[in-house]
């Protein structure tokens, strides 16, 4: 938790945006897993930690954007909470420690809403992307449920995402506690990919460095020695000499921030002559990418830079033939690249996202394309100073898309598939930092995780 200035400063400058009414925020509520009180590692609402800084359950906040008052509803402890929690601090401790002098009953907040209503005045929530949020905003606004979604405020949204994106010097400080811990991690699986070891064994190694200092995962883990299955979520495979891993691991920091980093393992210890040229071409694909950046470029030509940068030197090897330009343009390249660049990253991975990818990826500037891998691109629209995004290109081998092209003929004229099957078996590449952009370039965040492949070569040598 920030100091209460800063959550009193983020809720000012929300209520001076150009909205009216009320401005509601509901917070999560604990998820079970199989019965009522076994439930899930609880995960506060992303917008609501943001303005109102509590990571606990059962909290809303409402901020009257025409005189700027905030109120946190809220439950107080009973004695059965405390018999079963321990001492807890009443609703007005917890409103101070944000800032909120103003606190009342949660039992309240729907006859708080519904005089609101009949004064005329609207009622701003943002987009729900869990049911029991979209279900309580049903009962909430006395609307059914179905119709919720269709109601949400896209003037608020913008309104979040504007202030959200823009990370403050406190955000960047706990993304890069996230990336100090995800550096152990990342360099504990260099170290522990052997042959014979199974991945799951690898995965509870990094998992175990985080545990420690009680912080759980951005994300489910992704390390597979199946790498061109995208998010390949399963640990059962033996690592053998040879084999290319594709490890796609994140943490939250204990002030809710997120990283996300990639990095490919030769298992064995030594990049093979085959393997090496593309993962220099990816590596290649990363740092034009990252050079590039600065406010003021659009997301969606840096993608297709580094889609470009992958081409020319895919040419050389022999993959692709036709001019470079003619192949990023056509979406020939994504048979090998089928996936964004990257996307915003801070209290959540995806950033914002689930207040709509679209609205926060592309805004109004942008229509997403219909192409196929840059069609996946998360994120393109004109980068500002202080917004914190991933750089995570990369090169696969996908023998069911190489067969579905080819089948089709699609892009024969570009596309050498007697070359691309000799590399069936290749697996995938992916390589990922996370980067702040400034005015005038950009920032790689955290300390430097080894990743050219002579640095990768040495920490599994060590």
């Amino acid at each position: 938790m920030f100091s209460a200035d800063i959550y009193t400063a983020r809720r000012a400058a929300l209520a001076t945006a150009d909205l009216d009414g009320l401005l509601l925020f509901v917070g999560n509520v604990e998820a079970p897993m199989n019965y009522l009180h076994n439930t899930y590692p609880f995960r506060q609402d992303s917008s609501f930690r943001y303005f109102f800084g509590l990571d606990e359950p059962k909290l809303a906040g409402l901020i009257d954007a025409d005189n700027g008052a905030t109120t946190l509803f809220g439950i107080e402890p009973a004695v059965d909470d405390i018999v079963w929690e321990g001492p807890l601090p009443s609703l007005s401790e917890r409103g101070a420690r944000v800032g909120i002098e103003r606190t009342r009953p949660y039992a309240e907040l729907a006859a708080v809403l519904a005089e609101a209503r009949a004064a005329g005045r609207r009622v701003h929530y943002l987009l729900p992307y869990r049911s029991e949020t979209q279900i309580e905003l049903a009962r909430l606004t006395v609307v059914q449920p179905g119709d919720v979604n269709g109601s949400y405020s896209a003037e608020l949204t913008r309104a979040v995402v504007a202030l959200r994106e823009i990370k403050g010097p406190e955000e960047i400080a706990e993304m890069e506690a996230a990336l100090a811990v995800t550096r152990e991690m990342h360099i504990a699986a260099m170290r522990t990919s052997r042959p014979g070891v199974v991945e799951h064994e690898v995965v509870g190694i990094m998992e175990g460095i985080m545990r420690r200092r009680d912080w759980q995962l951005a994300y489910p883990v992704i390390f597979s020695r199946r790498g061109e299955v995208l998010h390949n979520h399963r640990h059962d495979q033996m690592l053998q000499t040879g084999d290319l891993v594709v490890n796609d691991t994140g943490c939250t920091s204990g002030g809710g921030y997120a990283s996300d980093i990639t990095r490919t393992i030769p298992v064995g210890g030594k990049f093979t002559e085959r393997q090496r040229p593309l993962y220099d071409t990816v590596l290649a694909m990363q740092l034009a990418a990252i050079d590039a950046l600065r406010a003021g470029v659009r997301y969606f030509d840096v993608h297709k830079l580094s889609a470009r940068v992958m081409v020319e030197q895919m040419h050389a090897l022999g993959f692709f033939h036709g001019d470079t330009d003619e192949i990023v343009n056509s979406g020939a390249y994504a048979i090998a690249f089928p996936h964004g660049l990257g996307h915003q990253i801070g209290m959540d991975v995806h950033d914002m996202e689930g207040l709509g990818e679209d609205l926060v990826g592309y805004g109004d500037e942008l229509e997403r394309s219909p192409l196929f891998g840059l069609g996946y691109l998360r994120l393109g629209k004109t980068l500002k100073a202080g917004m914190v995004l991933t750089v995570e290109p990369g090169i696969y081998f996908i023998p069911a898309l190489i067969d579905a092209w080819r089948a089709e003929g699609k892009f024969s004229q570009y596309i050498n598939y007697a070359k691309f099957d000799e590399y069936r078996d290749f697996g995938g590449i992916r390589i990922e930092d996370n980067v702040l952009v400034t005015e005038t370039g950009s920032r790689v965040l955290g300390e430097p995780i080894p990743k050219t492949a002579d640095e990768v070569e040495a920490i599994m040598a060590a």
